[in-house]
C-alpha cells in the first residue's frame, strides 16, 4: 500500500480491527493474485435447470491424509455462481467456488508469488514463441482417473480455440496464447503469437484444468451442473441459484484440508449477510458495508477482516452514442463527481480514488496521472462546449455485487444532477442480466452508461486495458486507434520498454476519459471467530487456508 492511498493506515487498522488487518495490509505490496471478474470478470448463463444435482466419485482407500474433527464452514457471497463450468464464466463469485474443485498448472501464494500447482516446472523455450510445463505425475481427478498432459493441453485449447468446444468468455485471460499440445508423457508445450511477456503470470491466475474425456462425454448443461477436478474439495451437491456444497477430496495430491464441509450461499443484501454472520448462519461474508463494521467488530463471536483488492470500480460510457461520444462531455462527468467525498462518506474510507485504468503496484501504472479533481464549474463549462447542455442520462448499476455499488451510483448521479445543464438518474439492474448485455459482441446491445467492477489478479495493466478499453476487448465500450496501437506494441515488448508503453496508454485513457474513474475497492469481510483466516488482495476466499480456532 502506498502513501498515495487516501485511507490513513492507522485509521484503517482502527476501523477493521487491528492484528488481522495488519497481516492483510502487509501482503499488499504489489504482488498478488483474482474477477476477474478479471479478473477480470463477468457473467455467463448455462442451459441447465434449477434442480439439485449430485456427482458421485470413485476413490481408492489410499491417498491424502484424512481431516479430523468436525469443522464445517459456510461462505456467503453477494451472488451465486453462474454455473459450474470453470471455463464458462467471467465473474469472481463463480471463480471463488471453482478454485476449491479445480486447479491450474500454476498458482499464487497469499502474497502473490507465482508457484507450481499441477506443474512441477515451467520454462520459456529460447528462440521460440513457446513455453513448456512439466506436469505433476499421479494426480487423481475426483472420479479416480489420473491427470495427463493431454488433459492440460485440452483445457488450454478449450479456452483459446473456439472449435475445440465453445467460445469461452475467458479467451482474453490467456492473451497471446494460441494453443497447446502434449509433447511427451510429462510435458505440455504452449504456443504464443509472440513473445507474450506475461504468459506465466496468466497461467498463475487463470486456466483451470479439466479432464478431456469427462467433458466430451457430457452435454454443455451437464458440465455446468457437475464438477470433476483435481482440487482439495469435491462436489457433494449443487442447487442452482441456492447452494453449493463440497466435502474434502480424501485422495488429494496435496495437503489435507481441515474444513469438513464447505457450503456456498448468496445474499445480495448486505444487511442480510451481516445478520446471517451475527446469528451464526455464516462463517465468512463479503462486502460488509462501512456502517456495519462496528456492529460486526463489537459482536463477541465475529470480526472484520479487510484488504485493499485488485478491483477497480468505474462508470463506462459508450463512445458511439451521444452525449458520451464527446470527449469534452466525458471529461465533464469526471470533473462533476467529488470522488474523495464518495470514498470518505459512502465507502467509509474503504477505498481510494483512481484516475487511470491501472492501479498502483500494477505493471504500467503511471505515477504522474492523478485522479480528476472535483470542479463542477469546469464540468458545467465542458458540457456547454460539448454541445450537449440539457441532456438527460441514466446510470445502470448492479445492486449487491460490489461494496456499496448502488450507493456509489446514486452519489455519482447526484453530483452530476447538481450541474445546471445535465440531468442524471439511476437504474437498478440485476447483475446477471447486466453482464449478459456487456458480454454481447454488439456494442449496440450495451447500456450507454453503466457501473461495473474489474479485478485483475495478474497485477498487469496490459491485461486490464486490453479487456476493458481496446476496440475488441471483452468488456470494452470504447474505441481509439492510438490506444489500440499502444496495447498492440506492449504485447511484443518486455521490461522497461513495455512499462513505458503501458504508462503512455494510461495517460491517454485518463485524457480521453472513456470512464468516470471511480475507486479501488477494498475487500471487507465479516468472519466468525471460530475460523482462522486472513483475506488476500486477489479476492480469493480459499477454504484450504482455513483452520479452526
Amino acid at each position: 500500500m502506498t502513501a498515495d492511498d487516501r485511507l490513513d493506515r492507522r485509521a484503517f487498522l482502527k476501523l477493521t480491527g487491528g492484528a488481522a488487518t495488519t497481516a492483510a495490509l502487509a501482503g499488499c505490496s504489489g504482488t498478488g493474485g483474482s474477477e476477474g471478474e478479471g479478473g477480470g470478470s463477468t457473467e455467463a448463463s448455462t442451459d441447465s435447470g434449477g434442480e439439485s444435482t449430485e456427482m458421485s466419485t470413485e476413490t481408492s482407500e489410499s491417498g491424502g491424509s484424512e481431516s479430523t474433527g468436525d469443522f464445517p464452514v459456510t461462505i456467503v457471497q453477494g451472488n451465486m455462481p453462474s454455473g459450474l463450468d470453470p471455463h464458462d464464466h467471467r465473474e469472481t463469485p463463480t471463480d471463488v467456488v471453482m478454485l476449491h474443485a479445480y486447479e491450474g498448472v500454476l498458482t499464487r501464494t497469499a502474497d502473490g508469488t507465482i508457484t507450481e500447482a499441477l506443474a512441477t516446472g515451467y520454462e520459456r523455450v529460447d528462440g521460440e514463441n513457446t513455453v513448456t510445463f512439466t506436469i505433476r505425475e499421479d494426480v487423481p481427478f475426483h472420479n479416480g482417473d489420473t491427470l495427463t498432459p493431454d488433459d492440460v493441453a485440452y483445457s488450454i485449447n478449450r479456452i483459446v480455440q473456439e472449435d475445440v468446444g465453445f467460445a469461452s468468455p475467458q479467451r482474453d485471460q490467456l492473451a497471446g496464447v494460441t494453443g497447446a499440445e502434449a509433447t511427451d508423457e510429462t510435458t505440455v508445450t504452449v504456443q504464443n503469437d509472440g513473445l507474450n511477456p506475461i504468459v506465466f503470470s496468466e497461467f498463475a491466475t487463470y486456466c483451470d484444468v479439466m479432464q478431456q474425456s469427462w467433458v466430451e462425454e457430457r452435454s454443455k448443461a451437464e458440465v455446468g451442473q457437475q464438477m470433476n477436478g483435481t482440487g482439495p474439495f469435491q462436489l457433494e451437491s449443487y442447487t442452482e441459484d441456492e447452494e453449493v456444497v463440497f466435502t474434502p477430496f480424501e485422495n488429494y495430491w496435496g495437503d489435507a484440508v481441515e474444513v469438513t464441509e464447505l457450503t456456498f450461499r448468496a445474499a445480495s443484501e448486505a444487511g442480510t449477510r451481516v445478520n446471517q454472520l451475527l446469528q451464526g448462519e455464516a462463517d465468512v461474508i463479503v462486502n460488509v458495508p462501512p456502517q456495519e463494521v462496528q456492529r460486526v467488530n463489537d459482536n463477541s463471536g465475529t470480526r472484520i477482516a479487510a484488504a485493499p483488492s485488485t478491483r477497480i470500480i468505474y462508470n463506462a460510457m459508450r463512445y458511439d452514442v451521444e452525449p458520451f461520444s464527446s470527449q469534452q462531455f466525458r471529461q465533464a462527468m469526471n470533473y462533476a463527481v467529488d470522488l474523495n467525498s464518495i470514498v470518505e462518506n459512502v465507502l467509509g474510507g474503504f477505498g481510494s480514488p483512481t484516475g487511470q485504468p491501472t492501479l498502483e503496484s500494477f505493471v504500467g501504472h503511471n505515477p504522474d496521472v492523478e485522479p480528476y479533481p472535483y470542479d463542477p464549474d469546469e464540468a458545467e463549462r465542458l458540457v456547454e462546449e460539448s454541445g450537449h447542455a440539457g441532456v438527460e442520462i441514466e446510470l445502470n448499476t448492479p445492486v449487491g455485487r460490489y461494496l456499496k455499488d448502488l450507493e456509489i451510483a446514486q452519489a455519482v448521479a447526484g453530483f452530476i444532477d447538481e450541474l445546471p445543464n445535465v440531468s442524471a438518474t439511476v437504474r437498478q439492474r440485476d447483475f446477471g442480466s447486466l453482464v449478459d448485455e456487456l458480454l454481447t459482441g454488439n456494442i449496440e446491445d450495451k447500456p450507454p452508461w453503466y457501473l461495473i467492477g474489474w479485478g485483475e489478479a495478474t497485477f498487469d495493466g496490459g491485461l486490464v486495458m486490453t479487456a476493458l478499453l481496446t476496440s475488441d476487448g471483452a468488456l470494452s465500450s470504447w474505441s481509439n486507434e492510438e490506444f489500440d496501437s499502444l496495447l498492440a506494441d506492449a504485447g511484443d515488448q518486455s521490461g522497461d520498454t513495455r512499462e513505458a508503453t503501458l504508462q503512455e496508454a494510461n495517460a491517454l485513457a485518463h485524457d480521453q476519459a472513456p470512464w468516470v474513474f471511480l475507486n479501488r475497492q477494498y475487500s471487507v469481510y465479516g468472519v466468525s471467530e471460530r475460523v482462522a483466516w486472513e483475506p488476500r488482495s486477489d479476492e480469493r476466499i480459499d477454504a484450504s487456508a482455513m483452520t479452526p480456532q
